[in-house]
């Protein structure tokens, strides 16, 4: 079936900057040594209601000497002729690279338009550097990058967002190291947040193609300790992600057509004992969630998190939440909270 995508100018302008950012950053990763003829990364594409609402595509990637894990995906879903939304469209471009190595970082972006039947609209946009292994330099250029892309005022504002977003209370610690974090952002003119939006991407991917650029550079001797902080950091990166990430969860509790793609952020292993080391740590309710995920990762050293342990956590995930929608509270927040499942549920 076709896939039917939202038809307002502004939806569609959204789109195109989503796509052209997708394609911008896959390009980019091609190209980090050694370049590769046809691409790192293969097309996998989903469908909302068989394309009647829209869907989308991620590029995954292949390359396995580069990337422990990476994803950059793009979709839109649309309500135009679904009188139970207030609705009309979602956009987003999200992406996630877990590079092989420990000494480069991760890094996690997300850029989004949601547009309301009404005319009105707002964006999401967020950035995030998550080492195993934390650089000086690489924190001080990805920083930067924030207040290139959206000048001073909005990135001081933005990077508060981003370090209370990002901030795990259980643990007393962040999710990486450099945050930025907009959420149902506006200036009440459209052309100028999607210059800033197209801005803040680019600006983005071409400061991690740089830091990216100075590790594949530099010889480095890695070590088992080196291997040993990027498991448990990858760790931490499930825990926050799957208890704490509200983008993530309610992308599970709108709908069951992406689930391995919205659990694409995800690293390929993780240390078992470590996150079982963190339950008592949280708050009862989220207790039972970590345990219940925890009873899905395979029983090893390295736990592996494929595919098939990703239809899992997801599946844990909805049923928790069905069963305790009050544990939603304990989700991260910033200053402002879109309402991102009811614009999707509408009067269902």
């Amino acid at each position: 079936m076709t896939i039917c995508l939202a038809t307002t100018v502004t939806a569609r302008r959204a789109y195109d900057l989503v796509n052209e950012l997708q394609a911008y950053f896959v390009s980019k990763l091609d190209a980090l040594p050694e370049p590769v003829q046809g691409s790192r990364f293969n097309p996998a594409s989903w469908l909302r209601a068989g394309g009647k609402f829209g869907g989308g595509t991620r590029f995954i990637a292949t390359d396995e000497q580069l990337f422990n894990r990476a994803s950059v995906n793009v979709s839109q879903i649309q309500y135009e002729n679904d009188a139970t939304k207030k609705m009309a469209s979602a956009t987003a471009l999200s992406t996630i690279v877990h590079p092989r190595r420990p000494d480069m970082p991760s890094m996690h972006m997300h850029i989004s338009w949601t547009e309301m039947k009404d005319g009105s609209g707002y964006w999401r946009v967020m950035g995030d550097l998550n080492p195993a292994l934390p650089d000086a330099d690489d924190k001080s250029l990805f920083e930067q990058a924030f207040v290139d892309a959206v000048g001073r005022e909005l990135c001081t504002y933005g990077m508060a967002q981003g370090a209370e977003y990002f901030y795990i209370p259980a643990l007393k610690r962040h999710r990486g190291v450099a945050h930025f974090y907009l959420e149902a952002h506006t200036s009440g003119v459209f052309d100028a947040d999607l210059t800033m939006a197209g801005r803040f991407g680019r600006t983005v991917i071409e400061t991690y193609h740089k830091i990216s650029l100075s590790h594949l550079g530099s010889p480095s001797t890695l070590t088992p300790s080196d291997w040993a902080a990027q498991l448990a950091y990858h760790s931490i990166y499930f825990l926050q992600v799957l208890t704490l990430d509200r983008g993530t969860t309610s992308g599970l509790l709108v709908h069951a057509e992406n689930d391995v793609g919205i659990l694409g952020s995800l690293p390929s292993h993780v240390d078992k004992a470590l996150l079982r080391s963190c339950v008592p740590q949280l708050p009862k309710l989220q207790q039972t969630l970590l345990s219940n995920l925890l009873d899905v990762l395979p029983d090893a050293p390295k736990s592996l998190v494929d595919d098939a342990v990703k239809a899992k956590l997801a599946t844990v995930v909805r049923q928790f939440y069905q069963e305790h929608p009050e544990a939603q509270e304990l989700m991260a927040r910033a200053d402002r909270l879109a309402p991102t499942q009811q614009n999707h549920r509408g009067a269902e």
